[in-house]
């Protein structure tokens, strides 16, 4: 059901989902659409991640308990192979299960999807980080029990999760049975033979990958007091994992305790004599440790320390659960004192924002010595691979609010330098290349044209790294390590490119490439590229530059490492400024790339909507043959290199693109709408806007099942910052151009720049600063166009004009009818899908 609020887009069943702008409620049971509230109440902190299953166990769509980074490898087999091809793939793995606490009353076990539920409640609270859920069963014998549950896994313990489970007769006596399990779901589907929804499913590239064979091999299991542990080691990859498990009981009522453990499955059975009016609450306190070779062994001794640090709690181990919410209710008061985003007038809106806000903390938050996968932690969406999402979607936000959390994410790219110089060389290639989709560092992309060919990730990550070096001031990580993946980077560029003397002299080309619109493939001069490109190899030569004016010693030693020369460096910044950069006099506009306005047009307007998305419907041969995009490519451009382009180019392009644009990938959405609050779209950024906060929440591209949108997300806070707020850092300097919409009474943000944390408040008609925290006294930032002075103790406020608004939307028809330069007509037409012939039957005459 789609409903408007005063105007506002709102997707959701508010007799379902109530507004509440610090939790995700649920206040009905419904099991059609299980794959994704799995998702939408997934809770996790980076590291681990445990999928909003129910607790029972056996009514779900998709079961889920994922590590970062914890992965199978298996043979590519490509139809027809060739040189250079990605060999190996990679697919994060089902981990053992530890979320099940079956409940049988009278030995009858509770299912929702058939339960008598007199009352239901679940809500994942952004404050606690925990997820609570209440309901009241009325059992088949008609005896009625109240249960309330909480799961949690901890930010500040990475290792840890809380499971508890309390349960109330309220009106008889009946015996009733807790089992307590940890399930190995890679290899099986669970004891009872029930099959995921999920793996019924039909093709869909965005999807993960299923594995064939025996996976987790069993190395130990054990079960001493109320602990139990499993220990595994991953058939090819040869990856380790144990988990562990305290369980504890309070009760006044009289009740046995049965474990049970074998290789795939331990179970924790609590049997309870349970009376009318007594409460019973079983804890389980769950440890999970990963590594890449280290001995199952050794894991089960690391879980058996983060275990004891709960049980041996000063006050006995439910002091040390209280402990553990606790220091998470802390840690989340400090996530959001530097993280909120608060939208004045809409609360619908503000519990969207701050859901994905929580959903890049559950995602990022403790994923040290590994990337940010696309799905977080929340699902196995695109085998939770990590791709260029990090860098250009999510790293803003961790850069300007969590720095310390961006810096581990750069670090780890930092760590895939070797894997990306192998790479390089495979492709015959100097420098560095790093994988489009990976998890170990290799490159994990089957379909190389929409994949190996995408080199824009190496300029991607160096302007990740100048993004957040510009707004911390970090050298030293910059002087130690980032340097060389920005040198490597860019000789990449150098290598790959090549000189062709064009109408103004001499130009600098790159062939062969694809650019962030995978509905267009390797093509030559694609705009993004370039224009990357050029930043990247002006990072490389800046930075070199810069470090040897400020540390000579550090200077001396990269060029040693590096093995670059004087003669290198001029010659990087010949080819950043002789750069390609495609631009069509004639339409006024920067083409996509050399051939794309050859192209006939999608039209878009005159597609069924049931052959959308287009990847699911057309090959993309068909979809390589016309101007039609699969997300924004050259409006990116604008947004990622914006002191590169005009106000009046930006317009331009802009009104050709949008039309052009399917938003077939949930990337799209949050790019056009802050292009389109700068150029004075106003209404179609917040229609935009309102798009992307909502992906996961609605489900709009229809695979929400699969995992959060983790790129989706961040860029909800790249259009709320940039885009509403106007804010940009070209290499330190810090502007402001706000464009609050004009339905919101104001919009809230924080950037910590320099250490220095900056609160910003946009009301209509002005823009105010208080500096918060840091040890600056003052900051100068500049507000359109002008500077102003930040200083402690005083909110400094400035009048500010805004952008002129453009009503409407641009159109195809306001392109269909143009003429190119040799004097063609661009045309708008949409492929046909004839009827297919009807086979004829053997026997046939």
């Amino acid at each position: 059901m789609i409903r408007a609020i005063e105007n506002v887009f709102d997707p959701l069943d508010r007799t379902r989902f109530p507004v509440d702008p610090w939790a995700l409620r649920e206040v009905r049971y419904d099991g059609r659409d299980l794959g994704v509230t799995e998702t939408l109440f997934a809770v996790g902190n980076g590291y681990l991640g445990l999928r909003g299953n129910v607790e029972e166990g056996r009514d779900s769509h998709t079961h889920g308990t994922f590590v970062n980074g914890f992965h199978e490898t298996w043979p590519i087999r490509h139809a027809e192979d060739a040189y250079g091809f990605a060999k190996v793939g990679q697919t994060i793995l089902n981990a053992p299960d530890a979320k099940i606490l079956r409940i049988y009353v009278d030995d009858e076990p509770l299912l929702l999807s058939v339960a008598d539920l007199e009352t239901y409640e679940r809500t994942l609270s952004f404050a606690d980080g925990v997820l609570t859920r209440e309901l009241l069963w009325r059992t088949p014998s008609g005896k009625r029990l109240r249960i309330r549950s909480r799961r949690m896994v901890s930010f500040a313990e990475r290792h840890l999760a809380v499971l508890q489970y309390e349960f109330t007769m309220l009106d008889a006596d009946a015996p009733v049975a807790v089992s307590c399990q940890i399930l190995n779901r890679q290899d099986g589907q669970d004891e009872y033979f029930v099959q995921s929804a999920a793996m019924g499913e039909g093709f869909d590239p965005r999807r993960g990958a299923s594995l064939n064979g025996r996976v987790l091999q069993p190395v130990l299991h054990a079960v001493e007091d109320q602990r139990m542990t499993l220990g595994y080691r991953v058939t090819n990859s040869g990856m380790t994992l144990a988990v562990a498990a305290d369980h504890f009981i309070e009760t006044t009522d009289s009740y046995e305790e049965v474990p049970v453990i074998s290789e795939d499955l331990g179970k924790y059975v609590y049997r309870i004599n349970a009376t009318e009016g007594t409460t019973t609450t079983i804890t389980k306190v769950v440890s999970y440790h990963t590594s890449r070779g280290v001995p199952p062994i050794e894991l089960v001794n690391r879980c058996r320390r983060t275990l004891d640090r709960v049980k041996d709690h000063e006050g006995g181990p439910m002091s040390g659960v209280a402990a553990a919410l606790a220091t998470q209710r802390e840690w989340l008061a400090k996530f959001w004192e530097r993280s909120d985003v608060e939208i004045g007038g809409h609360p619908e809106l503000q519990q969207a924002v701050r859901w994905n806000l929580f959903q890049l903390a559950q995602a990022s938050a403790r994923a040290e010595g590994s990337g940010v996968p696309a799905k977080g932690v929340t699902g196995s969406g695109y085998d939770g691979h990590y791709f260029w999402d990090t860098e250009i979607y999510v790293l803003p936000f961790l850069t300007y609010t969590s720095p310390g959390i961006a810096r581990n994410a750069l670090r780890f790219r930092y760590s895939m330098l070797d894997a990306a110089r192998r790479r390089a060389v495979e492709l015959n290639q100097r420098g560095a290349l790093f994988p489009w989709r990976t998890i170990n560092g290799e490159e994990a992309s089957a379909y190389y044209a929409a994949g190996t060919a995408q080199y824009h990730i190496d300029a991607d990550i160096a302007h990740a790294i100048a993004q957040y070096v510009a707004a911390t001031g970090d050298t030293d990580f910059l002087a130690r390590e980032a340097i060389d993946v920005v040198v490597e980077t860019a000789r990449l560029w150098a290598d790959l490119g090549f000189w062709r003397r064009g109408a103004e002299g001499e130009e600098f080309h790159i062939h062969g490439v694809t650019g962030p619109d995978e509905y267009t493939a390797v093509v030559n001069d694609n705009l993004f590229t370039n224009v990357m490109a050029r930043a990247n190899l002006r990072a490389a030569v800046r930075d070199l530059r810069e470090l040897e004016a400020a540390d000579p010693d550090a200077y001396a030693l990269a060029v040693t490492r590096l093995g670059i020369s004087e003669e290198e460096i001029t010659e990087l910044a010949r080819i950043a400024e002789g750069m390609h950069i495609p631009y069509d006099e004639r339409l006024g506009i920067h083409p996509q790339d050399d051939d794309f306005l050859s192209k006939e047009m999608w039209d878009l307007p005159n597609t069924p909507a049931d052959k959308r998305p287009l990847l699911l419907h057309y090959h993309p041969l068909v979809i390589y043959r016309h101007q039609v995009l699969k997300q924004a490519d050259v409006v990116l451009a604008l947004f990622l290199q914006g002191d590169e382009f005009t106000l009046e180019q930006k317009l331009a392009d802009f009104e050709y693109y949008d039309p052009l644009t399917t938003g077939d990938s949930t990337l799209s959405a949050v790019v056009q709408s802050i292009i389109a609050a700068e150029v004075g779209y106003a209404d179609l950024a917040d229609e935009y806007f309102a798009a992307a906060c909502f992906v996961d929440l609605a489900d709009l591209h229809s695979n929400a099942d699969a995992g959060v949108h983790v790129a989706s997300i961040g860029g909800v806070w790249n259009a709320l910052v940039a885009g509403f707020g106007g804010f940009r850092d070209y290499l330190g300097v810090w502007s402001f151009d706000p464009r609050l919409p004009r339905g919101w009474d104001d919009l809230r943000f924080r950037v910590t720049l320099h250490g220095n944390r900056v609160l910003v408040t946009v009301r209509h008609g002005e823009v105010s600063f208080d500096l918060e925290t840091g040890s600056a006294d003052s900051l100068e930032v500049v507000v359109e166009g002008s500077p102003v002075t930040i200083t402690r103790g005083t909110t400094t406020t400035v009048p500010v004009a805004g952008v002129s608004r453009r009503e409407g939307r641009p159109s195809v028809r306001d392109i269909e009818g143009a003429v190119r330069e040799d004097g063609s007509v661009i045309t708008a037409t949409v492929p046909d899908h004839p009827e297919m012939p009807e086979e004829e039957s053997p026997d046939a005459s």
